[in-house]
């Protein structure tokens, strides 16, 4: 299975929640593993990649760092290493879905950044690496429709704002902490997302566990299978849902997690439909266990499709 990494995915963000250096631990994870993965490091991605999703303005301001409230807005603080990591990291997901679209499945060891929006960044998300993705392969011709599965904590709504305009791009976010406005809440009950035609909303009881949230996958991914039928899914593996996470409100735990995965992978290997993945949340104190469910993802695509 390819595999897409890059030294240049990371950046130094000085004393900072988000774990940047978990990309290279996974690699790491994984070499040591000695699964059957072919690492390859992508091209970065190109302005005319970026400005199919997003406003000139934005990508100027992330490519020099001003204004700099703009180039900041994704919480990040910027430098010209910052500006080229997310660069890389979105030309990993393009890499990612098109060795799908050639093998079956393959990843990509950085977030597609779900909550960025085309004039400004949020949650630890500069450029949607995801939507990106998907532009180039619409422009390329190599694809009609495709599908986000977003089971990241938080909800994807970088992605809703971006597939508004987009009827032939769908996504399933299960979440069980909101996400609006550059801010997170675990009230989930109280105010969720609306379903459009193309993005659909599942919140996420607080305290639910692994049999609870499995259940949801079970509904819910089928229906969004069904509805978008797509000719490729992009798949964002969230860490951040285990019980441990200082911004998870379920009860998952690693197993759980694996299961996860293995069942997202299974229900897209049965209906015949490439899928990239790719990594996103975790911040876990422990960033060893952060790691672990990442390496888990790989080990589940393996599993299901074969080493």
């Amino acid at each position: 299975m390819r595999v897409f990494h890059s030294p240049k995915y990371t950046a130094d963000l000085g004393e900072h929640v988000m774990p940047i250096r978990k990309f290279d631990l996974v690699r790491r994870a994984l070499e040591e593993q000695a699964l059957a993965l072919e690492f390859l490091e992508p091209a970065p991605a190109t302005d005319e990649d970026l400005l199919r999703v997003h406003t000139a303005e934005y990508v100027r301001a992330v490519a020099t760092g001003e204004p700099r409230a703009l180039a900041e807005s994704q919480k990040f603080p910027w430098s010209a290493r910052l500006a080229e990591a997310v660069r890389f990291t979105s030309g990993g997901c393009i890499a990612a879905l098109y060795a799908a679209l050639e093998d079956g499945v393959a990843g990509n060891l950085a977030s597609g950044f779900h909550h960025a929006h085309a004039d400004h960044g949020e949650g630890f998300c500069t450029f949607h690496g995801l939507v990106v993705a998907l532009e180039r392969a619409r422009h390329d011709g190599r694809l009609e429709r495709g599908l986000v599965v977003d089971l990241d904590v938080h909800y994807g709504n970088g992605t809703a704002s971006l597939l508004a305009t987009r009827p032939n791009l769908f996504a399933l976010s299960l979440y069980g902490s909101w996400y609006k406005a550059n801010t997170a809440s675990r009230d989930v009950d109280t105010e969720r997302a609306p379903d459009t035609d193309n993005s659909w909303s599942v919140p996420v009881a607080n305290g639910t566990d692994g049999a609870g949230y499995l259940a949801l996958l079970e509904e819910h991914l089928p229906r969004a299978l069904e509805r978008a039928k797509p000719s490729v899914i992009l798949y964002q593996a969230g860490a951040d849902p285990y019980r441990e996470d200082p911004y998870s409100p379920l009860d998952l735990g690693v197993t759980d997690l694996y299961e996860r995965d293995r069942r997202v992978f299974e229900a897209a290997k049965r209906a015949g439909i490439p899928i990239a993945w790719v990594l996103a949340g975790g911040y876990t104190k422990d960033v060893s266990k952060v790691v672990a469910v990442h390496a888990n993802t790989a080990r589940a695509a393996l599993e299901v499709f074969g080493a």
